[in-house]
Formats: C-alpha cells, structure tokens, sequence
C-alpha cells in the first residue's frame, strides 16, 4: 500500500462515529488539567508577576505570600532583578511570552501523548478488526513497560535540552534546537505505545531495522501537525491510527516474506528426500 493510500485510509477511520467519540477524550482530560493549573498559577502568578515588575521599576519593595512554592519565589525574585535594567528587562518579557507559549504547546503534546497510551490498545483493536481481522496481533511488554520508555525518553529530552543550550541563541538553528528534544519524546512514545500493542518485540526489531527511517519521516510528519495549536487536542487519536496502518502494513510484508520462507524450506526438505 502506497503512503498517500494509508493516509487516506486513516483519515475514512477517524472520521467514524466510534473513533471521534474516542478522539474527545484526549481533548476533555487536556483541557481539565490545563484549566487547574492555570487558575492555580493565576492566583500566585499574574498578580505577583504585575507587582514585581512595578515595584523593580519603581525601586520598591513587595512580600510575597510565605505560602507560595519556594521555586516561584526565587523565580519572582529573579524577574525583579531582571526587570530592574531595561536591556534585561526586554529581553526577560520577550522570553516569557515566546517560552510561555512553546511550554503551553509542548505541554499539551506531552499530556495527550500519555494519555492517548492508554486509548491505544483500543484504537488499533477497531483498526484491526476493520481492516485486519486475518493477522494475529501479539504485543510485547508488561504493564512497566510504558513506563519505563517514558523515564527513559524523559530523562534523555532533558538531557537534549541541557546539550543544546549554546544553539538557543543562534536564529533559525534555535527553532531546530528547541523542538529536537520534544520531537525524540514524541517519536519514542507514539512509536513504542503504536508497536508494542501490534508487534511481538522481534518483529518490532525486524521492521525496525529495515523501515526505521520510514517510521521517523512519518513521526515528523505528525510532529508537525502537532505543531498547529490545539489541533494535537483533536489528531492524537489520528496519530495512532496512521502509525497502526503503517505497522499493519509491515506485519503483512514480515509474514509474506517468512511465508515464502517457509515455503522454500518445505520445498528443499521434499526434494532432499
């Protein structure tokens, strides 16, 4: 099946009643908990963050409430600093918005990632049945295994972001640099949650070792859709059906070439005796 046939495809399977009515619950959840921690936020954040700019301008001084996170308080009192100078302070208000709004995207991509891992198996079971009844589907891993993916593909996209400072303030090389490290993230996960529930691990190792450029091109593909604000809200669901065609489509091409396989074994053992 050509690439513009499996997307095709997934789009006719999202655009069902069965997989839309799944595709909101990623919205609703994301939403739920970006609402709570903007309004908690809100009642230490904007309004402490309009005093201390005033006060650094003015050269006066502003309490904090002591019950504020011990982090907010030094970042507050950073910020004052800053704000003190107007080069800084420039330079301060222009990241808060540009980082602001990055951390709102990447944040909602984070979240629906691991929310829609637990929609996968679901998904790709109504997949299955639609269009792949006549595979076997074995998937490998515990109920620790997603999580441990997660620690580890975390720990490295930390680890990303530490390594690529320096290329931060380089123009043009800085929008490369920040989004490699969430698109590692976002490749890992959809990939492991989407494989894990189709493949048996030496299969997913087979397809891997042959078609992982292919399985990269298609996760940046994605990527960039989940750039679009909000839409990664509504296309996780998409997401996982694409990549399920796609590894659908490579269990059918593994089992063809182990049935010929097969086949030519059976013939030579006939023709030895």
């Amino acid at each position: 099946m050509l690439e513009g046939q499996i997307i095709s495809i997934s789009f006719k399977d999202f655009f069902t009643k069965q997989m839309l009515k799944i595709a909101l619950l990623p919205l609703v959840i994301t939403m739920i908990i970006m609402l709570a921690l903007f309004y908690t936020a809100a009642d230490y954040g904007f309004t402490a963050l309009q005093q201390f700019i005033e006060a650094s301008q003015q050269g006066q001084e502003v309490t904090i409430d002591p019950n504020a996170p011990f982090y907010f308080i030094w970042t507050m009192y950073l910020i004052a600093f800053l704000f003190k100078y107007s080069i800084t302070s420039w330079l301060v208000g222009f990241l808060i918005y540009t980082v602001g709004t990055l951390f709102i995207m990447m944040f909602s991509v984070f979240l629906t990632l691991i929310i829609i891992g637990f929609l996968t198996p679901m998904i790709l079971n109504i997949v299955h049945k639609r269009h792949y009844s006549h595979l076997q589907i074995n998937g490998f891993g515990n109920l620790m295994s997603p999580l441990w993916v997660l620690l580890k593909s975390v720990i490295v996209m930390i680890f990303l972001f530490i390594v690529l400072i320096p290329a931060y303030f380089i123009p043009v090389v800085n929008l490369l640099a920040i989004n490699f490290p969430f698109y590692y993230f976002f490749h890992k996960m959809l990939t492991f949650d989407v494989a894990s529930t189709i493949l048996t691990e030496e299969e997913y190792k087979t397809i891997h070792k042959k078609s992982a450029n292919s399985f990269r091109f298609r996760t940046m593909f994605l990527y960039f859709i989940s750039m679009i604000p909000s839409l990664t809200l509504f296309s996780a669901v998409f997401f996982v059906i694409y990549l399920g065609h796609a590894y659908f489509q490579e269990l059918i091409k593994l089992d063809g070439n182990n049935n010929i396989k097969n086949e030519n074994k059976e013939d030579t053992r006939l023709l030895q005796n």
